[in-house]
């Protein structure tokens, strides 16, 4: 047992939202109050001053891919301002590549380039010998080089695959760009990290997130990443409670098995079956209503419809598992909609349990869906950095309809339960970064101004915090013992220097932990 005192700590426990001691048994807290418990635990316990240190609950990342998170810190940063220090970063990594050898990189955004696609010409002056593959920020793009499109045998015969896309010249040659689907053309041919070197990665990263005040996570990569993390249950080494999704091509197997969300312990278990039924802003390939600005033919790509998606459902339904659907574009958040519509109705015919189902992402809404996630009890999985990073792509590309878009204050308004993620790789995992976008909705050099991007949508700190804590716990269905420092709960907890309810905004930007504890044991100290 011990006693954390000389503290402020902000439980968010509505009965008791502040305290100074925090007594903690094992991996629970056992009592939280003030100095009346050092006299009463203290015979037992060991007292740690905290110095007046602010305390809050660990945070949780709603929406990470652990496993790509781990394998882009071995990556070459491709997220720059120009294209041409894009490709100085590949040609920096390929001088000291042997030749043949794969060259890896990830996040960069054309439209960050006036948007303008690379293409596999640039690539192979930057690295004439080797193969070079590079992801886009958004995930939902590729950019390979001749070498790579000649070992995925990507030629101008080669058909676009179904939900794909391989842009191509005006002669037909393919330009060395991939969307959505025909990615995996190239991504089938590249080496494979093992369970137990994608193990070793995502136990190399988690000091990283310990240090960004994260003690859990929501994990949306495939079966790779599945494996790797119960080889590090099983070592005792997942310092971090995960919540798993089922991907998208294992449903068949998840309901022969007769699995269930909730499977597992509070350190690894099975969240949501998770599917996608469009594609990213980035790439154009997000499901809209009315074309792109500029695109009249564009209205991206839907994988498949409402009533489609419906069967899927159900096929999850049946055997306990949730929903957690990706849907950034408006006509595919539309979409999933009307299939959890008819979904509840089921759940209610059939006498199933009314599962905790996800929107991931709902980037854009149409106005006439936009009170809907809360009508049906759908849970709103957002993340509040997606906003500042996006918002000049959405102008660009949405216009008008950017106001309801990236919109948390929308969704908690209308009663929608919120919970917040970083999408990392895609964005930093940093959750300080997240609340900063949330409550100011500014970059952090202060674009586009002191009121942000669409204020209305601004969230108080209060609010954007329950996005990395309660409303996560809540998504997880985990809500009875983590998000909240109470009696019960597990002792998952950061220490602060400064009290993030009380300074500037913009101190978040800089702001991290001098401590992070997860269940009773400091596994971060600065």
């Amino acid at each position: 047992m011990k006693i954390l005192f000389n503290a402020r700590i902000h439980t968010l426990d509505k009965i008791r939202p502040q305290a100074s001691v925090l007594v903690i048994d094992r991996d629970r807290v056992a009592a939280i109050g003030g100095e009346e418990l050092l006299d009463s635990f203290s015979a037992r316990a060991s007292r740690e001053d905290m110095g007046g240190r602010v305390l809050l609950p660990g945070l949780t990342d709603a929406h990470i891919h652990l496993m790509n998170y781990a394998l882009s810190l071995k990556k070459v940063d491709v997220e720059t301002p120009t294209k041409d220090e894009c490709l100085r970063r590949v040609a920096e990594a390929a001088s000291k590549a042997a030749p043949g050898e794969w060259i890896f990189g990830h996040g960069w955004q054309q439209n960050d380039w006036g948007g303008e696609f690379g293409s596999a010409r640039d690539l192979d002056e930057a690295a004439p010998r080797n193969p070079v593959y590079l992801t886009a920020k958004s995930l939902h793009a590729g950019w390979a080089n001749s070498a790579a499109l000649n070992l995925a045998r990507i030629g101008p015969d080669t058909p676009n695959p179904e939900n794909g896309k391989i842009l191509r010249s005006t002669d037909g040659q393919p330009t060395g760009i991939l969307l959505e689907s025909a990615m995996a053309l190239v991504e089938s041919c590249l080496p494979q990290s093992t369970e137990y070197e994608a193990a070793q990665a995502i136990r190399a990263a988690l000091p990283n997130l310990h240090r960004m005040g994260l003690t859990g996570a929501h994990d949306f990569d495939y079966r790779a990443a599945f494996m790797a993390l119960q080889i590090l249950r099983a070592n005792g080494d997942l310092k971090l409670r995960v919540v798993k999704s089922v991907p998208p091509d294992l449903l068949d197997h998840a309901h022969a098995l007769g699995l269930r969300s909730g499977f597992g312990d509070d350190f690894l278990r099975i969240g949501s079956y998770k599917t996608f039924i469009d594609g990213a802003l980035g790439p154009r390939t997000a499901a809209m209503f009315q074309p792109y600005l500029n695109e009249p033919e564009n209205r991206g790509i839907l994988n498949f419809d409402g009533e489609a998606l419906f069967e899927i459902a159900v096929k999850a339904a049946q055997t306990g598992l949730s929903m957690a659907v990706h849907a950034i574009g408006d006509r595919a958040v539309h979409e999933v909609l009307d299939a959890y519509e008819q979904l509840r109705e089921y759940e209610r015919e059939h006498g199933l349990p009314r599962l905790r189902h996800r929107i991931e992402h709902v980037q854009v809404i149409h106005p006439d869906d936009a009170g809907r996630l809360a009508q049906l009890g759908v849970i709103a999985s957002m993340q509040p950095i997606h906003a500042v990073s996006d918002m000049l792509s959405a102008e660009r590309l949405w216009g008008e309809r950017s106001r309801l878009a990236y919109a948390p204050r929308t969704q908690l308004a209308a009663g929608a339960p919120l919970a917040f993620g970083s999408d990392a790789p895609v964005e930093s995992p940093n959750p300080f970064l997240g609340l900063h976008a949330a409550v100011t909705r500014r970059r952090p050099d202060g674009y586009p101004g002191p009121d942000g991007w669409y204020p209305e949508q601004r969230l108080s700190f209060a609010e954007a915090l329950a996005g990395f804590t309660t409303g996560a716990a809540y998504a997880a269905g985990q809500e009875d013992r983590l998000g909240r420092l109470s009696p019960g709960f597990y002792a998952d907890l950061i220490a602060l220097e400064e009290d993030p309810f009380e300074c500037p905004p913009d101190a978040l930007l800089e702001m991290q932990p001098s401590a992070t504890m997860l269940g009773g044991e400091w596994v971060w100290q600065s």
